[in-house]
């Protein structure tokens, strides 16, 4: 068993690769052995994260996520824990492993009651798994309400009942998990595999600290959806290297108004190893100096040598940045698009044209969009996006022949003929105004370093996430800090 650190790598799957991971390994071994392995598993956790629990509550489905808890609840019983079930099963209707679990905690004595107990040290959700299609209602509904509310730890088994296993979207509602029942009090023992949704859109909050075993089960020749991106390797630099040997950016930005923009993202390029940062405002008024930052250099756009920089387009571009995206696209052999770019891309068909023609010539091209510009480009809407994000990213990726990184809890990172990738670091520390840009310029500089676009925009991802991460908790993260501690 595996707690899943924001530095793990590991393949994801979806819930059709792990039904048939689940039947081929079932199919080898004695009747029920595998259910039985599940409930030990799940036992052994609710006995590490409660090890002085006097009463657990395990609230189990009608299915084979039920049986699961079933069999947690004998094992459990027969160490002496006091163990109330509630459980929404028809006898009749029973799968058989279930069935034989039911039979196994009765003769443990464990406890069945119509209601869930007033007080409890640790609940377990074992109602729906990774078999959420629509969402709970009755009594379920109130157990999950009752469990998210409570001041108990939750500890879900496979995935959070009402959670898309593969999206992340919450079939269930708010009463699933709230936001603020994640964290210490909530856990999740995925089993046989990872599961993508655990990583992204509510699957962070519904999940809180996921943990993993396999059973005993390789997934074999099953290929994932997904791969969790575990931590960079660090890259240290030669001593003999100069300014040139780490390469330049370019940040292309700052329409009248947003001059803040633009310095957000050259700061984050120039403190991410950049070895030069030029800015290139594109309000004709701005100031050419930050005195603030005398490492950037400011430069007319048509004095940069385009096809020499890692350009960095959007960041407070406003409508001046469809004037120059027609050349920036033309001339620039690496690219982020940000921001006020992707809008102008999505609302022209030549900039949209021009994009994918980049592909054609090799050219590395990162798009770096949040759920609505994501949306913009995609033709669609927000709910569209959110509600399937791994496909929405990889739809952005193969239409634009580029790597998109869809921002939002769990970014997702998916470029043409390539396993998609889900960060696992970052929180809400991120909400707020001016974290893209400082991401934009990570990126670039990345890029500019001669990293090839995924691994550039992965190791990005990562370190903006994991700086949130380090960030004292009761701490406002402004962009401006963010940019700094890169």
């Amino acid at each position: 068993m595996h707690r899943i650190s924001s530095a793990f790598e590991a393949d994801l799957h979806d819930v059709a690769a792990t039904r048939r991971i689940e039947h081929r390994t079932a199919a080898g071994l004695p009747a029920h052995a595998l259910m039985q392995r599940a409930g030990l598993a799940v036992a052994r956790l609710a006995g590490a994260l409660a090890p002085h629990a006097r009463s657990i509550w395990i609230a189990c489905g009608p299915g084979n996520n039920g049986g699961d808890g079933l069999e947690a609840a004998a094992w459990l019983r027969r160490r002496g824990v006091d163990v109330l079930v509630t459980w929404l099963g028809d006898e009749r209707r029973l799968p058989p492993d279930a069935a034989a679990s039911l039979a196994r905690a009765r003769a443990a004595g464990v406890v069945f009651a119509a209601r869930p107990p007033d007080n409890y040290d640790l609940a377990i959700d074992a109602l729906l798994g990774i078999g959420a299609t629509r969402p709970p209602e009755g009594a379920m509904a109130e157990w999950l309400w009752r469990m998210s509310e409570g001041p108990a730890p939750v500890l879900c088994v496979d995935v959070p009942s009402g959670l898309d296993a593969d999206t992340g979207h919450l079939v269930a509602g708010p009463t699933a998990a709230t936001p603020q029942a994640a964290g210490s009090r909530r856990h999740c023992l995925s089993l046989l595999t990872l599961k993508p949704g655990l990583f992204t859109a509510h699957g962070r909050d519904a999940a809180g600290e996921v943990w993993f075993d396999d059973l005993d089960c390789p997934p074999g020749d099953e290929a994932p959806v997904a791969r969790l991106a575990g931590a960079p390797a660090p890259r240290m630099r030669a001593h003999a290297t100069n300014k040139g040997s780490h390469g330049d950016v370019a940040v292309v930005g700052g329409a009248a108004g947003m001059a803040g923009a633009p310095l957000l993202a050259a700061t984050a390029a120039l403190h991410a190893g950049a070895g030069r940062v030029f800015v290139a405002p594109l309000d004709g008024k701005a100031s050419m100096l930050d005195a603030s930052r005398p490492e950037l250099m400011f430069r007319r756009l048509v004095d940069i040598r385009l096809e020499t920089v890692a350009v960095v387009c959007g960041c407070g571009g406003g409508d001046a940045v469809r004037t120059v995206l027609p050349r920036i696209l033309a001339q620039t052999p690496t690219l982020v698009l940000d921001a006020d770019a992707l809008n102008a891309v999505a609302g022209d068909a030549s900039l949209r044209a021009a994009v994918r023609r980049r592909a054609a010539r090799g050219w590395r091209t990162v798009l770096t969009p949040h759920p609505l510009e994501a949306a913009r480009l995609l033709g669609t809407d927000v709910g569209e996006v959110q509600a399937d994000r791994l496909a929405a990213a990889l739809r952005l990726a193969l239409d634009y022949g580029c790597v998109a990184v869809l921002k939002g809890s769990g970014t997702v990172v998916a470029a043409p003929d390539e396993t998609i990738r889900i960060n696992p670091t970052g929180n809400g520390l991120l909400a707020t105004a001016g974290t893209g840009d400082v991401l934009a310029g990570m990126v670039g500089a990345a890029l500019a370093a001669g990293r090839p676009a995924l691994e550039a925009a992965c190791a990005a991802v990562w370190r903006h996430g994991d700086i949130a991460d380090r960030w004292p908790a009761h701490q406002p993260l402004t962009a401006g800090a963010l940019a700094m501690a890169v």
